[in-house]
């Protein structure tokens, strides 16, 4: 099996003055996420102002300079990032597989930093860390960093905004959340966010939630024993006669008897 070696993972985060180097080059590759604050990086004699949201990839050999230093606006120092060093014949076959720039610009959300948290989590269990467990999260992070790197990639500032909307509905449809969290999350008006959202998806923020809600619930019919209401509950439906409603304008039939079609092909 091909390998993918977690040999360093952390968290940092600095209020004072730091650097780092690694002038004669990296021994493994180095992947680094902003989060927080702002930083300097250096590399191949070029500089890199690093925001929250921006994603640093180095392979072996490239050289390396970090700096925190002082925002020019308040003095104030502040940076935070997660970071990983590994290596691996995995890793070296993922990283040949597209051309990624050094620095992108990628939405962050909970499913990044989960899996990054995951794989922090298990490398602080020293001598108990499963490698294979390691292995897989890592490559499960590379993977998905690849799609948020294809998809922000040709974005705009406006398109790239309307991804994060996308991304905040996906991760909160099956809670209550007002249209408002959402805008707010992208620092947009109610009326910008909904206008921008519609004018790249072709629908309202409203119809993805609900696509998603009545993905949800398909699945739990499907393969749970939930009673239906509880689906409805559970799915982020304000009632079960709206579920029921919607459901029923979507599949052509009602929740019943899409559960008893079910269960007569299973049987």
């Amino acid at each position: 099996m091909t390998e993918a070696r977690l040999l360093i993972c952390g968290y940092s985060y600095h209020t004072v003055l730091y650097s780092n180097s690694y002038r004669n080059g990296l021994t493994n590759y180095l992947f680094r996420l902003q989060t927080e604050g702002s930083c300097t990086v250096k590399s191949s004699g070029k500089d890199y102002h690093l925001q929250a949201g921006d994603l640093l990839l180095l392979k072996p050999g490239d050289d390396y300079e970090l700096y925190i230093h002082e925002e020019k606006s308040d003095g104030r120092i502040s940076s935070g990032d997660y970071y990983i060093f590994c290596d691996g014949s995995w890793i070296d076959a993922w990283w040949r597989r597209i051309k990624r720039p050094k620095v992108n610009r990628i939405s962050i959300d909970d499913h990044l930093l989960g899996i990054w948290r995951l794989l922090l989590l298990e490398k602080n269990r020293g001598p108990e860390e499963d490698p294979e467990l390691t292995g897989y999260l890592l490559r499960g992070l590379c993977i998905y960093l690849d799609r948020l790197i294809t998809e922000t990639k040709p974005a705009d500032r406006s398109a790239f905004t309307a991804l994060r909307l996308k991304r905040f509905i996906e991760e909160h449809a099956i809670m209550t959340f007002k249209l408002e969290e959402a805008a707010a999350h992208v620092g947009l008006s109610l009326s910008r966010a909904v206008q921008l959202f519609k004018a790249t998806y072709g629908k309202t923020m409203i119809q993805y939630a609900q696509e998603i809600r009545l993905n949800a619930a398909v699945e739990r019919i499907k393969y749970s024993s939930m009673t239906l209401e509880e689906i409805a509950e559970t799915c982020g439906f304000a009632s079960y006669s709206y579920f029921h409603r919607v459901f029923r304008a979507k599949y052509g039939m009602t929740p019943v008897k899409f559960r008893e079609a079910r269960n007569v092909r299973i049987n």
